[in-house]
């Protein structure tokens, strides 16, 4: 006599990739760095996973431009890129920050020229905003950052 052995049904466990957090990749003089968030949070910026090693470097010689393109996450969101430069003879500006980018015209790209042709970038960030809004100490309401994406520029010559 045979026995048959029931056939068990083969559960397959779906692989559950876990969701990475957006890059942000930045170009100046034929050199490119893919960024990850600094920080990251959910909508109401209220639960945030930071890592301040995120940061990345590029070199960026005086007065010339940094492309920024982010993925469609950011660009179907609001967003906004924020920068500090110093002026040819060294001296700190006031940062500085590009318009608004909204979903109702979604951007993927931005090119960040700076003021004069002799000025020296520092610093890059591309800020995604959630749907928090604090007082600002003046009586303004400011959005407040779900997501941060930072470039250090190395300025040696």
């Amino acid at each position: 006599m045979r026995r048959v052995l029931p056939v068990l049904p083969l559960l397959f466990v779906a692989a559950c990739a876990v969701p990475t957090n957006p890059e942000v990749t930045f170009y100046a003089d034929g050199k490119t760095v893919v960024v990850k968030p600094t920080q990251y949070c959910d909508l109401k910026s209220e639960d945030c996973d930071v890592d301040a090693r995120a940061a990345g470097v590029l070199r960026v010689r005086p007065g010339r431009p940094v492309q920024i393109s982010v993925p469609g996450e950011l660009a179907n969101s609001a967003w906004s890129v924020k920068f500090t430069y110093r002026n040819a003879r060294g001296e700190a500006q006031e940062p500085l920050r590009s318009k608004l980018f909204t979903e109702r015209e979604p951007r993927f790209a931005y090119t960040l020229v700076l003021p004069n042709p002799d000025d020296q970038l520092e610093s890059v960030e591309v800020q995604q905003y959630g749907a928090r809004i604090e007082t600002s100490a003046t009586g303004a309401f400011d959005f407040v950052a779900r997501g941060t994406w930072v470039l250090s520029v190395d300025d040696r010559r």
